[in-house]
């Protein structure tokens, strides 16, 4: 049967939503190593060396120097909580609190996580396999931190109005309600912060790695947890699950071999990465693929390009549940290098393992059908 045609995205940003972008980051990879989109008015990187050089230069920052926290919740909780997030900053801000985060997300125990989920998903009920996606993941890291289990709806809901806040496309309504969340977020782990943690959850072993602290910005951060597993790992799941119902044989592969499972995932992230681009931005001249760049210009990096680039990974283009040496880009690298990969990929597995348990049909998904959330960085199918 013939195939419809599909035009090309109109750009990288574009390609994000785009039913199948992957041919023509191919293309990208083939020009220049820094080529500039005038309709972006960005630097587009789609190379892996590019990238890898681009995450490790420091004149190369998260956010315009101008512009630290977006003008539209400037001033509004939604913006003092985007402040203080460590994702969000370079310097002395960054490397406050970050160590804290990666070494207390490196003791965790991921088994518990898988182990909870089927009651983390029985205590938030969710319609649709997409709303799964958002909502259990959230909940699950909530759950985590030694919230209760009748608490986890609301805090699953509160991030993702908190959420919308860092989309350029979300309306004054949505940028209200995140702001509304927010406040709500920081008062929900102010109180949780101030009872005995439960043993084994995150906030122990936060509280280990920094003692007595219990100010606005570490928690501010712990809250930011919830926002980064949100759309990320809902784009992870997803994006799992699609695997699943397209990709010849791997669907027989997963039934007949369970443990195959942490594979599945980690070959979506590197194959069909829920974050598909981030930015950086120029603080001082320097030079990035022998390119000359000035202060204020920008830089979109395309990991899901970058993770198809054939120096990264052999045969790049193939769904290989069993690959040696995968890499990938999608959780970045240096100093901002996602320290919550671990847990994104463990949290993605438990969610589409209870999913699967409960019936889901890849076939039945396949026929139906789906579509990409608007986005300019997440790329999260929406099923029909």
């Amino acid at each position: 049967m013939e195939q419809p045609h599909i035009d090309p995205p109109a750009d990288a940003v574009a390609a994000v939503t785009h039913p199948d972008p992957y041919a023509w980051y191919a293309r990208l990879r083939e020009g220049p190593p820094l080529a500039r989109d005038e309709r972006l008015g960005l630097w587009v990187a789609t190379r892996a060396e590019v990238l890898q050089e681009a995450f490790a230069n420091p004149a190369l920052r998260v956010r315009p120097a101008a512009e630290p926290v977006p003008r539209a919740i400037a001033g509004a909780p939604a913006g003092e909580l985007f402040g203080r997030l460590v994702r969000m900053n370079d310097g002395a801000a960054h490397a406050a609190h970050k160590p804290v985060l990666q070494r207390a997300l490196g003791s965790l125990d991921l088994g518990s996580v898988r182990a909870a989920m089927p009651r983390i998903a029985a205590q938030v009920p969710a319609a649709t396999a997409a709303q799964a996606c958002f909502d259990w993941p959230v909940a699950a890291v909530a759950h985590l931190f030694g919230f209760a289990f009748e608490e986890l709806p609301v805090l699953a809901e509160r991030t993702r109005d908190f959420v919308a806040c860092l989309s350029p496309l979300s309306s004054e309504a949505q940028l209200e309600a995140a702001s509304d969340a927010a406040a709500a977020l920081m008062a929900r782990f102010e109180a949780v912060a101030a009872r005995p943690a439960r043993e084994g959850s995150l906030l122990v072993a936060v509280r280990a790695q920094a003692p007595g602290d219990t100010s606005r910005p570490l928690l501010a951060n712990l809250a930011g947890l919830l926002s980064q597993t949100c759309e990320a790992t809902a784009g992870l799941m997803g994006n799992s699950l699609l695997a699943l119902a397209r990709e010849p044989g791997v669907h027989h592969a997963i039934a007949a071999r369970p443990e195959l499972l942490p594979a599945l995932v980690e070959e979506t992230a590197r194959h069909d990465p829920s974050v598909q681009n981030t930015r950086r931005f120029v603080a001082q001249p320097t030079t990035l693929a022998g390119t000359r760049l000035e202060a204020g210009e920008a830089v979109l990096l395309v990991m899901g390009a970058a993770n198809r680039d054939p120096h990264l990974n052999a045969h790049p283009d193939r769904f290989m549940l069993e690959r040696d040496g995968r890499r990938m880009l999608g959780f970045g690298s240096g100093p901002h290098a996602c320290p919550g990969q671990a847990l994104a990929c463990a949290l993605a597995v438990a969610g589409v393992e209870t999913l699967l348990a409960r019936g889901l049909d890849g076939a039945a998904l396949r026929e139906r059908g789906w579509y990409y959330r608007p986005s300019v960085n997440a790329r999260i199918p929406v099923f029909r």
